[in-house]
């Protein structure tokens, strides 16, 4: 009798345990661009079970700049996205995007122009007439025109051109172009491929630009159906951040 007890209880332990594994929900997460070390966060989250314990079942999609992760998450396509915040008060006044963002990740501005040391762009002025590359989609090439009026540019006459994200290291690298669009926290990716040229980085914010960077988005038709949901995904994040911060501090030598 007793171990007939002890085999319904374990069975219905099981059964619990799926019922609740089935009621995951599931949550397409799509980064602003790439996947890189910024990301790191959200793996963590991910591989650390953190989404899960939430009741959430998140795959995380590469994105193809800010402007892409907005349009991805606008459509459906994905639930939830990481962005620009520029770049979405430009969505959403250009073209009427029904998309907001829930939770500021970068308080302040993260874009920026990487030129080689060499280079004879020593300032914000000396990239008119130049060649940037970056990918179409990129938050650095659209809010350009914003950096461009405040630190005293002529955008018409900076040529930019379209390039696949994996490339711009090399294509600066190789100087096919003058300067690249890239986030600051990117600056020791860039200056891994460039070197031993040193690396120039004109950042968007020192031109006193001051707006939010990225954060995480979501449409406005989720955010009135389920904001528990996104509370949910924002919290295991919060965690899978701490978890990053604890894993980058210098474990202490044995005395």
């Amino acid at each position: 009798m007793k171990m007939r007890t002890a085999l319904m209880l374990a069975l219905s332990l099981v059964a619990g345990i799926s019922a609740s594994a089935a009621r995951a929900t599931d949550v397409s997460f799509i980064t602003d661009f790439g996947i890189n070390g910024r990301h790191s966060y959200f793996f963590v989250a991910l591989e650390k079970g953190y989404y899960q314990k939430e009741g959430l079942d998140v795959s995380i999609v590469r994105g193809q700049g800010s402007a892409d992760a907005i349009k991805k998450v606008a459509s459906g396509a994905a639930m939830i996205g990481f962005a620009d915040a520029g770049s979405l008060v430009l969505a959403r006044g250009n073209d009427k995007v029904p998309v907001k963002m829930i939770s500021v990740v970068y308080a302040t501005p993260p874009q920026a122009i990487f030129v080689l040391g060499d280079s004879s762009i020593k300032t914000p002025k000396d990239i008119e007439g130049k060649t940037l590359a970056d990918t179409a989609s990129s938050s650095v090439r659209l809010l350009f025109p914003a950096y461009a009026e405040a630190a005293g540019i002529d955008a018409s006459k900076v040529t930019w051109v379209a390039a696949d994200g994996a490339a711009l290291t090399s294509i600066l690298a190789t100087k096919r172009a003058d300067g690249i669009g890239q986030f600051t926290v990117g600056a020791p990716l860039v200056e891994k491929a460039t070197a031993p040229n040193s690396v120039r980085i004109l950042a968007y914010k020192d031109a006193g630009l001051n707006y939010y960077g990225n954060g995480l988005i979501a449409s406005e038709d989720t955010i009135s159906k389920d904001p528990n949901l996104l509370k949910a995904f924002v919290r295991a994040t919060i965690k899978g951040h701490e978890g990053c911060i604890r894993q980058s501090r210098p474990r202490p030598r044995p005395s």
